[in-house]
């Protein structure tokens, strides 16, 4: 093991000493992980399942159900374009084209300078403003082609 995954491994252990006695401590400490690196290392599954007295394969299931959670390190900024029907009905699908193509990327991808992932989302909430999107946390509504070369212009993309 090098140095590094031995330091991940016991900050780790000690997020899942902070948390085991909550109830349902698995998607807490999952987060916590993620908040902590920024991803999921993957040495982290085994750790949390010996903790938890789980197997990995069933927090492997948990992690990789939620597209919340990462298993590499998304970019500087992340830009999130929702996928529901309200927002397709409304220009999404055209947006997202526009989007991936001005960056390089597919969903779910980091570009290669790290400045920018792009995820998908199933609905923010914001039917009634569609075309959504989250820039950084922020969600942002009517969402047309211009506004989005704004939002890219801003993120340094």
């Amino acid at each position: 093991m090098s140095e590094t995954t031995e330091d991940q491994n016991v900050r780790v252990e000690a997020i899942c000493d902070q948390m085991i006695t909550m109830e349902g401590p698995l998607l807490p400490i999952l987060h916590e992980v993620q908040e902590e690196f920024g991803h999921i290392p993957e040495g982290a599954l085994q750790t949390i399942a010996k903790k938890l007295n789980l197997s990995r394969a069933e927090v492997h299931g948990v992690a990789s159900f939620y597209h919340d959670f990462r298993e590499e390190k998304a970019g500087k900024h992340i830009i999130k374009i929702c996928r529901a029907e309200a927002c397709q009905a409304m220009g999404a699908d055209a947006l997202a084209d526009q989007v991936r193509r001005h960056l390089r990327v597919d969903w779910s991808q980091t570009t290669a300078d790290r400045k920018i992932t792009l995820e998908p989302v199933f609905c923010l909430g914001l039917c009634a403003c569609a075309p959504a999107a989250m820039v950084d946390g922020k969600v942002v509504g009517r969402v047309t082609s211009d506004r989005m070369n704004r939002i890219l212009d801003e993120v340094g993309a």
